[in-house]
Order: C-alpha cells, then structure tokens, then sequence
C-alpha cells in the first residue's frame, strides 16, 4: 500500500510540474510574438533609418578641433548639401552625422591637417508645401515629422465648402522620379482609420476641389 501510494503522490508531482512547464511555455509564446504599440516608433511614410539622417533644413555645427578657424555653422539646402568655406561642398541629407563628419574628413583630407571633425545638429526643420482647397495654402515649416492632416491644419484646415477630403494627394520626389500618393482623410476625420500619413520634406499636399456642376 505505501508503494501505491507513493507512486500516486510521485504521479500527482509530475503532472503538476508538467502543467506548470505548458502554461510557461504558453506564456513565453505570447509574449515573444506580441509588440507593444511604443515599440513601433518609425512614422507611416517613412522609412528605417530616416529619423537619425540629416535632412533639408538641419542647421549643423561643424567642428575641427584641429583647425578651429573653419568651424562653422550651415544649413541643409534644398539639394541636401551644405558648404564648408575654405573647404567646399559636401552632401549631407541621408547621411547620420556620425557618418558626414566621416565623410568629410575623407572627402577633404589633403587640406586637413588633424582628421577629427564632429558634426552636431543645432535644429531641425523641414518645408512641405500645401496647396488646393485649404484657407492658406504655401510653405509650411516643421520641426518634427508631421502628418498630411497636421500640414493641413497648419495651413489653415480645409476648405470645407470646396475640398475633397476623400483625395488629398501627397506629391512625392523620390528616386528621381515623381509619386502621386492619394490619402483619404474623409476616412481619418470620421475615425474609420487611426494611421497618420507622415510627409517626408518637400512634399507637395494637394487638396482637390469636390466636383460640382456648377
């Protein structure tokens, strides 16, 4: 009788340890395959890689410890470059400022005579351009990434007797060649859909005027 019930009792041990090695092996599944929504913190309409590049309208400090005479500080131009004086032009959108100060040491190293250099950006910001059916159409300068509706908003908002909010088009140069993006915020206004559009600088929105017969 003590053998059964020891058996019984050693049977009891392994199926408890054996339910609690499923329910962590269940957990460890849920909580491996799950992301938390901060995680995801790249802008739709933007790629990886995008919120640590320079871009037009970064003012950037540009150091030379070695030669503190050619320090200097320079905005990104519309062509995403800048100018060193007595060094040159260098290209600077796309790059993260690890990788121009690099860039720059090696593009100009005959005239160097240390090759440190240290890039830092002093502030940002970024034109798109909003146009169509809004109270203020023009430039609008942001600091931060920004969505079409944010732009809109800082144009002015909509021209609600004209605009046709169900085809606001993003006008994109990208690779040399134009993109024409259509983004229904009819959709976003109504709650119907949560995912901002974000613009990339010089982005054109274009708010189209409803058709009408009259």
């Amino acid at each position: 009788m003590k053998i059964k019930s020891a058996i019984r009792v050693a049977h009891q041990i392994i199926l408890a340890n054996g339910a609690r090695l499923m329910l962590a092996l269940v957990l460890t599944a849920i909580t491996g395959c799950t992301t938390p929504e901060a995680m995801n913190t790249i802008p739709a309409g933007m790629s990886s890689g995008e919120a640590d590049s320079l871009r037009e309208g970064d003012v950037l400090k540009i150091s030379f410890p070695g030669a503190p005479n050619l320090d200097t500080t320079q905005p990104i131009r519309r062509d995403g470059r800048i100018t060193l004086p007595s060094l040159g032009e260098v290209k600077a959108a796309g790059l993260p400022p690890a990788d121009l100060a690099k860039e720059i040491s090696k593009q100009f190293a005959a005239q160097l005579v240390s090759k440190e250099v240290s890039v830092m950006v002093v502030s940002s910001s970024y034109p798109v351009y909003v146009s169509g059916a809004v109270v203020r159409p023009g430039k609008v300068l942001s600091d931060h990434p920004i969505s079409v509706l944010e732009a809109i908003m800082e144009a002015g908002g909509f021209d609600h007797a004209k605009a046709d909010l169900a085809n606001v088009t993003v006008i994109r140069e990208e690779g040399g060649q134009t993109k024409n993006i259509v983004v229904n915020l009819k959709l976003v206004l109504s709650g119907k859909q949560a995912t901002p559009f974000y613009l990339k600088p010089a982005d054109i929105v274009y708010v189209p005027a409803k058709f009408s017969w009259f």
